[in-house]
């Protein structure tokens, strides 16, 4: 049982980008915790089964939708599905994200465009879209994944750390927005979770050196960032806002 603080009962978490990774490991956590959970992703073979999965052991409802965030009509969709399904959405974990490493001078508009559409555009629009709710019930929970991108880089990422940055400097300004309606906003900034994301853009040489210069010598687990996550999606959290949590296995702190 989980303690009352940290008790999700009674609530509706998004979680975007929820199919695999962090996303469904987040998703999982909050359906253990009592929230019952709408997830979205691109891929609906992978969506079924996450959702079952997420749901598994749990007595709680859940719902999938695929949706593009590169896309605003889809984004408009799932706002639009979460609280048709399960009548409201009392956590927002804007999760989805992309990632192509690029060169300053190789820089296409096509990409730059199509980037800060998923990671950035996509979490304004869907934030807009589900807190007006939220704001009547005078409780909500809104949760952007940034990144220890947006605080260091690495060569090529100049589309990822900007939009990563802009996460953060959003949920500084929304929490000022949203704080007298019982709303919170804050970031997560994950470091090195081996997830397909970085396997994709990573040589093993480069995931062996991120490894090393973490504290603890290794990458994360998904698992590790969810005590992190439940903390700002309930009531444990409630003074939280505003903020960034790196959680990067001491990779910053070098």
């Amino acid at each position: 049982m989980f303690p009352a603080m940290f008790n999700l009962t009674g609530k509706v978490a998004l979680v975007t980008g929820g199919s695999k990774g962090l996303g469904k490991a987040m998703a999982r956590c909050f359906a253990e915790a009592g929230a019952d959970i709408v997830i979205s992703s691109r891929h609906e073979n992978e969506l079924k089964p996450a959702l079952a999965e997420i749901l598994t052991g749990t007595d709680r409802k859940g719902a999938y939708l695929v949706a593009d965030m590169g896309k605003r009509d889809d984004v408009a969709k799932l706002a639009a599905f979460a609280l048709e399904k399960l009548g409201k959405v009392d956590i927002l974990v804007n999760n989805a994200g992309t990632n192509v490493p690029q060169a300053v001078d190789a820089i296409t508009d096509v990409e730059w465009d199509r980037i800060m559409e998923i990671n950035l555009n996509s979490v304004m629009a869907l934030t807009r879209a589900l807190v007006p709710q939220m704001k009547t019930r005078k409780w909500g929970r809104v949760i952007h994944i940034s990144s220890i991108m947006a605080f260091v880089s690495n060569n090529g990422r100049n589309i990822y750390s900007a939009t990563k940055a802009a996460l953060v400097g959003m949920a500084r300004a929304s929490a000022l927005d949203l704080g007298s309606f019982g709303v919170t906003v804050n970031c997560i900034a994950p470091g090195p979770f081996l997830t397909d994301l970085p396997a994709s853009v990573l040589s093993k040489d480069e995931q062996d050196r991120f490894a090393k210069m973490t504290a603890l010598g290794r990458w994360g687990d998904p698992k590790e960032l969810v005590g992190t996550a439940l903390l700002l999606a309930s009531d444990a959290g409630s003074y939280i806002t505003g903020s960034t949590f790196i959680v990067d296995g001491g990779f910053t702190a070098r």
